[in-house]
């Protein structure tokens, strides 16, 4: 089954063509230099970005493809979580191809995506497993069931890993992306020269919070600055690395040994950083626990791990028509 996919939650405009867990194209235009000029995401710039690349994005990934539209069985689209603009221009594209091929059409949700780009990369991965999902607008730890079934076991309270991450990035002088190019810098060795708090919530004990954690890290950098003082931004941005690693290992594990569970996952544009992977990587194997994460090019936003989550959405009969509506907050768990 030949799926085509759509992605444009935020601001990259993709398009891939998936059988399954194969990957037989995939296209992806970012908007990152863009953005860059005002240190993040412009929704009313990404929208408009979206609706001048999406047709030629998609056109490349059917000719990369080797196939023509009329070969194509399926589209399957993005239609929510993200920006709402950005999103409402790959499912008005979508539902129009999909009308004028006379072929089904799928929602799928972004955070589910996200999970199933793993799918992609390891062809022996299956449910059940607990999946620990951190980007810059989501952390979730969420016990996988089925392709198609979620229990949020955990989340933040306010700000995503992802947007610690960036924002901290930003007072420290680095350009966006900025929990990729902290990420770069962060001195390991020196982490401990910086002394941050770890948050920690009342209630359920698996939940996150990381607004105190970035805005220790702002203060910290302005009160510096009032007192004429330098501030070691690899030695900083080491720190707090560590310990947003400290947080997100720790209840992840905590939800795999309450759970029974011997099988993890990473997903999201955080599961790409390096102290994350490697010290999850560690603590699995001290455990003898099976760990997954997809590679770096699947962990960013792509249209193929959309076609990859929605063959299961469409093997449960999970189809939408043209009255499908784009919604920029859902939970995984819908219904």
């Amino acid at each position: 089954m030949n799926i085509l996919s759509i992605e444009t939650s935020c601001d990259e405009t993709a398009a891939a063509v998936v059988a399954g867990r194969e990957v037989l194209s995939s296209i992806v235009a970012t908007q990152i230099q863009e953005h860059k000029i005002y240190g993040g995401v412009v929704p009313e710039i990404a929208s408009r970005r979206h609706i001048e690349s999406i047709s030629q994005v998609t056109a490349r990934a059917l000719s990369a493809a080797n196939l023509k539209k009329e070969e194509i069985d399926a589209i399957a689209v993005t239609f929510a979580p993200g920006l709402i603009g950005a999103l409402l221009v790959g499912v008005n594209f979508a539902k129009g191809l999909a009308g004028s091929l006379n072929i089904p059409l799928i929602p799928v949700h972004h955070l589910r995506s996200h999970i199933a780009a793993n799918y992609i990369a390891h062809k022996q991965l299956q449910p059940p497993f607990i999946c620990l999902l951190v980007s810059g607008g989501h952390t979730h730890i969420v016990e996988v069931l089925d392709y198609t079934r979620f229990n949020i076991l955990g989340r933040t309270r306010d700000d995503a890993a992802g947007e610690c991450f960036d924002k901290s990035a930003r007072a420290m002088g680095m350009s966006y992306p900025g929990g990729v190019e902290l990420d770069k810098i962060a001195d390991k060795t020196q982490a401990n020269k910086y002394i941050l708090p770890r948050p920690t919530v009342s209630g359920n004990e698996l939940d996150f919070s990381f607004s105190g954690l970035k805005t220790a890290v702002i203060n910290l950098i302005h009160n510096a600055s009032q007192k004429g003082e330098s501030i070691d931004v690899p030695a900083l941005a080491g720190a707090l690395r560590s310990r947003v690693c400290d947080m997100l290992i720790e209840n992840t594990l905590k939800a795999c040994s309450q759970t029974g569970q011997k099988t993890l996952v990473l997903a999201g544009g955080v599961s790409a950083n390096s102290e994350l992977r490697e010290r999850m990587t560690s603590e699995c194997e001290k455990r003898g626990m099976d760990l997954y994460f997809p590679p770096l090019n699947l962990c960013g936003d792509n249209a193929a791990m959309v076609g990859a989550q929605a063959f299961y959405e469409y093997k449960t009969g999970n189809l939408a028509g043209a009255d499908l509506n784009a919604t920029a907050t859902l939970p995984i768990d819908y219904r």
